[in-house]
């Protein structure tokens, strides 16, 4: 499924137009972005959570030169399922 299957979804169970259901759903994701950015935990019940978790700074390797190369430490977005998702 990709977003335009999203808007499709919200125009047919809602009737409205398709240019404000790909407001709608738009903004639901870019208010999510705004929020993980922040930091902040986003818990959709029955869906799952997504917070964000810092990432340690590591050593890797260059697969086609085999040199070493550091990775800096980061942030990076987790997601766990609810039950509901779980359970499919």
């Amino acid at each position: 499924m990709i977003k335009l299957d999203m808007i499709n979804e919200v125009v047919n169970r809602t009737g409205i137009t398709k240019t404000k259901a790909e407001q709608a759903v738009e903004t639901v994701f870019e208010t999510m972005k705004k929020a993980l950015a922040r930091g902040d935990r986003i818990e959709l019940r029955g869906f799952g959570v997504f917070n964000v978790k810092p990432r340690k700074t590591g050593i890797g390797r260059n697969p086609r030169t085999g040199d070493v190369v550091s990775i800096p430490p980061c942030r990076a977005v987790r997601f766990k399922p609810g039950k509901e998702l779980q359970s499919l």
